[in-house]
């Protein structure tokens, strides 16, 4: 099962670490980032679409993404 999570943030260090650490653990970018002005907050933000295979495990909706 391919599982899909967007990843979303202020445009700063630590969307990056977000980033970083998904792809360490096994996620793989889809497709481009996007960027996005906040107009509340004054900010840029932005998000990046990221996958994983989770092998052997059915859909649970319950289940947080992050724990395949």
């Amino acid at each position: 099962m391919l599982i899909y999570r967007f990843l979303t943030g202020e445009d700063d260090a630590a969307f990056c670490h977000k980033v970083t650490k998904a792809l360490a653990e096994g996620w793989q970018l889809h497709g481009g980032p996007t960027y996005a002005y906040d107009a509340v907050s004054k900010k840029m933000r932005c998000g990046q679409a990221v996958t994983r295979v989770a092998r052997d495990q059915p859909y649970d909706p319950e289940r947080k993404l992050v724990d395949y």
